[in-house]
């Protein structure tokens, strides 16, 4: 019997093992899985990070060499250590990130090495007991004046890493050479061998497979503007209706949009380093990019305002809705058509035509006078609205006015991608212009289109609701329209 009870206390600790450590395969099955699709999903999004992680490991294989030969190794040393060392530390994704880093390695470094070496000359005309003081002195004084100028922006935002090198170069040198008999030879041997990685990281970034920053903010900048573009067309789609869409979710994509000034900043600042290639030229107006970020951004937040207040609307269409729904689905819809347009152009690097863009605009505007006209037969009815069809003409007031600023933000994102176009020197095959003759808004009422705003003056006050449609061009607006007596 005892014999039979150790043997099932055996089986069982047996049992307990083999289930824990079943278990624990299981966990690091379900781990390695969930591993390997972040991975082939990392992999899918941008496979360019495939190409540049290989890019990398190339280029240290490369340098790896200075250690690898002999010859090479007897030329360089233990310096060759820095080739590898540059390499981690500079290859970028971008090209513009290497080059930024290459370059503001490779001067920092020479121009430290040189001022070390004179340093450490001029501190031996003063004897040995002056020497350490001098060394001192000059590291004390170069590397507080560097840390300082760190703080300009424009230091700051394009040879920040430049004057950290700088700082560390010189501040070796010095320092080492107190001790080290060989100077000359020993601060050759670190720039030549930083020198000869950084250079392996340009060759490899330009020559095999570039990845560009300034088409990526080409092309941030002009996907930003379509996703705009689609929301206000899906806005004023045929199978949506303003106020009140059932299932607006597949035009959240413009909230993306308000997230991207710091991309887009970097981006440009890396383009700047960047050589001719493709359309964009040496001098391409990269600064030219970040405004019209800007303005998209604007536009972003107005479309966040529409959506707000279409999420506030009842989902059964009222009267009132019925009644403004035309002239707001044509607004939206017209505005992103001109959207749609200037992103094409910005694609294609072509000047946006501008008789689409300007026609486009136009007809948005003439919706305005549509819906101004709606409005004021609205509040000029005989009979005075109760307090729920106050509120909806308030409510179609905001959102009128949302439109109207939307409308302007178009503009201005057009003027400032037709001037993009004439300084970056697109092509101009697919452009037209506009001629007068194909105004296709009536001239009585371009006066209110262009500066027409459409807001609510007085609230609720004894049954009275004020509406004031103003036009900025004139030095005297036009008397409020009130309802109610």
């Amino acid at each position: 019997m005892e014999i039979d009870s150790k043997n099932q206390e055996k089986t069982g600790l047996v049992s307990c093992v083999c289930g824990s450590i079943r278990a624990c395969l299981r966990k690091l099955k379900e781990k390695a899985v969930i591993f390997a699709k972040k991975t082939n999903k990392v992999g899918r999004d941008d496979p360019r990070r495939i190409v540049h992680s290989t890019k990398v490991g190339l280029a240290l294989t490369i340098v790896s060499l200075l250690y690898y030969f002999r010859p090479l190794y007897d030329g360089f040393g233990q310096s060759g250590m820095w080739a590898i060392l540059t390499v981690v530390v500079v290859f970028e994704f971008t090209v513009g990130g290497t080059l930024c880093k290459c370059l503001n390695r490779g001067f920092a470094t020479f121009t430290a090495g040189a001022l070390g070496i004179g340093a450490e000359h001029f501190a031996s005309l003063c004897g040995e007991k002056g020497k350490p003081i001098i060394l001192g002195l000059s590291v004390f004084f170069l590397a507080a004046t560097s840390t300082f100028i760190r703080f300009f922006p424009h230091i700051k935002r394009r040879y920040d890493y430049g004057v950290l090198i700088f700082i560390l170069t010189f501040s070796l040198v010095t320092v080492s050479g107190y001790r080290v008999e060989q100077i000359f030879e020993l601060a050759h041997q670190r720039i030549s061998t930083i020198l000869i990685g950084a250079a392996t990281c340009m060759i490899i970034s330009i020559f095999l497979y570039p990845v560009w920053a300034g088409k990526d903010l080409h092309n941030l900048v002009a996907s930003n503007i379509e996703k705009l573009a689609n929301f206000l067309e899906g806005f004023g789609g045929e199978n949506s209706f303003v106020l009140s869409q059932d299932d607006n979710s597949f035009l959240q994509d413009y909230t993306s949009v308000l997230n991207t000034k710091a991309t887009e900043e970097s981006l440009a600042n890396l383009a700047w380093w960047e050589p001719s290639h493709g359309g964009f030229r040496f001098s391409h107006p990269w600064k030219q990019y970040l405004e019209i970020g800007a303005l998209v951004r604007e536009c972003a937040c107005q479309l966040e305002a529409l959506s707000s207040c279409n999420k506030s609307q009842p989902k059964a269409a009222t009267d009132i809705q019925r009644k403004i729904r035309k002239p707001c689905k044509r607004m939206s819809s017209e505005a992103g058509k001109a959207l749609k347009e200037i992103a094409s152009a910005i694609k294609a690097m072509r000047h946006p035509s501008s008789s689409t863009v300007e026609t486009h605009v136009r007809n948005s505007k003439s919706a305005v006078d549509e819906l101004t006209s709606v409005l004021e037969t609205l509040s000029s009815s005989a009979k005075p609205p109760a307090d729920h069809g106050i509120m909806e003409i308030t409510q179609a007031i905001a959102i009128a006015s949302i439109l109207v600023e939307i409308i302007k933000c178009v503009e201005r994102i057009s003027e400032s991608v037709f001037e993009l176009s004439k300084q970056a020197r697109f092509n101009k095959n697919c452009s037209t212009t506009l001629s007068p003759s194909t105004t296709t808004t009536p001239p009585e009422k371009t006066h209110i289109l262009h500066h027409g705003k459409v807001k609510l003056v007085n609230h609720v006050d004894g049954g009275h609701v004020v509406i004031l449609v103003r036009d900025t061009t004139h030095e005297h607006p036009p008397p409020p329209v009130t309802t109610g007596e």
